[in-house]
């Protein structure tokens, strides 16, 4: 009788946006698809992307993701490379695309990329956000807090 093994799926994050939690504050996520090329997904694979600098924008009746660098594949031929840095386009219903460009276009937020990862049917997808940006007393609010929160869990932690 044969042992029937569970295929290994690269689930978990490829890259994560930090800084985006600290220079803005979210309202709505959303889970995007990626349009993306063989050589790119096979980088992926092997954890090198960096989405720290990318922004999304929408564009001609899609949404874009644009700056996000997934360097080119080793193994591949020099015709079958792509661009590290091109604009790739988010797969999003037409629903959330208007929702996100009217949020946009009147209340002045931004969309802004927060993790790159592997669903759980290997899928390569990206959560964005909807945010506006902190100014600089909300950022030290925020750091005010969480160093506060750290403080406790030290005090708690020391008592027990």
């Amino acid at each position: 009788m044969a042992v029937k093994r569970k295929k290994k799926e690269p689930n978990g994050v490829i890259a994560e946006n930090r800084r985006a939690r600290y220079e803005f504050s979210l309202d709505e996520t959303y889970e995007a698809g990626i349009q993306l090329t063989g050589t790119e997904v096979k980088s992926l694979r092997e954890g090198q992307a960096n989405i720290a600098e990318s922004y999304v924008s929408p564009e001609n009746g899609g949404v874009m993701l644009i700056n996000a660098n997934i360097p080119e594949y080793q193994q591949a031929g020099p015709f079958y490379q792509h661009a590290p840095k091109r604009p790739r386009r988010l797969l999003l219903h037409k629903k959330e695309i208007v929702k996100i460009s009217q949020a946009v276009d009147r209340q002045g937020m931004t969309m802004v990329p927060l993790k790159l990862y592997f669903n759980d049917r290997g899928l390569v997808k990206l959560l964005i956000a909807v945010a506006q940006g902190k100014k600089l007393h909300d950022k030290r609010d925020t750091e005010r807090k969480r160093d506060w929160n750290r403080q406790k869990q030290r005090i708690l932690r020391d008592k027990s």
